[in-house]
């Protein structure tokens, strides 16, 4: 659990990295796209809050044995969007 919310803060502090790529890609372009990723990588930070609070809040109701998979759920997800940021930043 303790990992899975690492996890999810680095999946957030990576969001908030891409949001803002993204944002100085808009300030720039004045194109659609970057605000349509904006909005799904908030999406995607939303989605991560709630699962921190959700950890937090309900610990105690999840199962053990479903812990190694929500964590690797979050490591594929960190993965997938450090990937997404390097090809953005190149």
């Amino acid at each position: 659990m303790t990992a899975s919310t690492i996890v999810s803060g680095a999946n957030m502090i990576a969001l908030g990295v891409l949001m803002g790529v993204f944002a100085k890609m808009y300030s720039k372009t004045k194109a659609q796209l970057p605000l349509g990723m904006i909005f799904f990588a908030g999406l995607l930070f939303l989605h991560n809050v709630i699962g921190v609070y959700a950890y937090f809040t309900m610990m105690e109701l999840y199962a053990v044995a479903l812990l190694p998979y929500m964590l690797a759920v979050h490591v594929a997800e960190l993965a997938g969007i450090l990937i997404f940021l390097r090809i953005t930043l190149q």
